[in-house]
This record gives structure tokens, sequence and C-alpha cells, in this order.
């Protein structure tokens, strides 16, 4: 038996998954980890540094790490990379002028060794905003058809209504859960 074989026996019994949700500051990142955890997102402030919540999905144990996005943490994400199951990219769609910013970083994060291997869900969120880019925009605007080298979706929602933030979750879950945990 080899040691892949061994370790993915090891955490099938674990079922537990490590995500990084990333973005850049004011995509709604903490609003949607707040969203899915049933919790109030009336009074949300920037996260300067990072938050931690521990949820049940779909008989997994899913740790999500939402780590802030302001310029001057963004060299720190580097720091939350390790033992990454699944990389949750927030983009505020109606945020058309850091766009070019936003497809820069996510690309850049793409290349991390660390990440290589994870899967990749992309939240096109504030959906429910006025001039809002749809998730075709956002895919073309990101040029996520150029990856080859991560399992990745991108997901209209709104983190204010909760619109398909369970339906990405349901994805991310089913994508790493097939590759790690040997499910159908």
């Amino acid at each position: 038996m080899g040691l892949l074989t061994i370790l993915k026996k090891n955490r099938q019994k674990e079922k537990e998954i490590r995500l990084l949700m990333l973005g850049l500051d004011n995509a709604g990142k903490t609003t949607i980890l707040k969203r899915i955890n049933g919790e109030d997102i009336d009074t949300i402030s920037p996260t300067l540094g990072f938050n931690i919540k521990t949820l049940e999905h779909k008989g997994f144990k899913m740790n999500i790490w939402d780590v802030g996005g302001q310029k001057s943490i963004r060299s720190y994400w580097r720091n939350y990379f390790e033992q990454t199951d699944g990389l949750v990219w927030v983009v505020d769609s109606a945020d058309r002028l850091r766009l070019e910013d936003c497809k820069k970083e996510l690309h850049e994060l793409l290349k991390e060794e660390r990440l290589s291997g994870a899967s990749l869900l992309v939240f096109a969120n504030k959906q429910d905003l006025p001039g809002a880019l749809n998730d075709d925009q956002i895919r073309e605007a990101l040029e996520l058809d150029s990856i080859q080298t991560h399992h990745w979706a991108i997901l209209a929602c709104s983190a204010k209504t909760g619109a398909h933030l369970l339906k990405g979750m349901d994805w991310i879950v089913g994508d790493i859960g097939s590759r790690i945990y040997l499910l159908d």
C-alpha cells in the first residue's frame, strides 16, 4: 500500500476540509462566511487579520479561513496556504475598476506550490447591486478559462441575500471530496 493511499484512508476517517477564503478588500468574504454560518450580517467591519469558522456541511467538517484583502495584508496570505484543500475567491462583481487587480492577484495565487491541487470556487458576489457583472463577464475578466492547474467553478451569488452560497459550498465540498476522500 502506497503512502498516498494510507494518507487518503487516514483523511477519509476525519472528513475534514480546510478552505481558504480570499479576495480583494470589500469583496464580501466575511459577509459570506457569516451568512453561511447563520450569523447576523448587519454589523460587519473590514477584516484586518483573519476569521476562522468551523462548519459541518454534507458530512464534512469545514475549517474556513477568511483572511483580510487589503493591499497591505495580501503579502501575509502565504502564511495561510499550508494544507489548503480549497480556495474560495470572492469577487465584488460591481467593482469594475479593480477587476484587473483582482485577476492579477488570483493568477499569482494559483502559481503557489502550496495551493497546487486545491479546488477553486469563484464567488461572483454582490449580484444584488445594480450594474454588477454576471458570472460570464467575471469569468472573462478574470480569464478563468485559461486556468488548467486547478478544478474550478464560478457562481454568481449575493452574500446579502444568501443566493447561491450553499450551491457553491456544495460544489467545493463535492470536488474536494471526490479528489481527497475518494467519493463518487
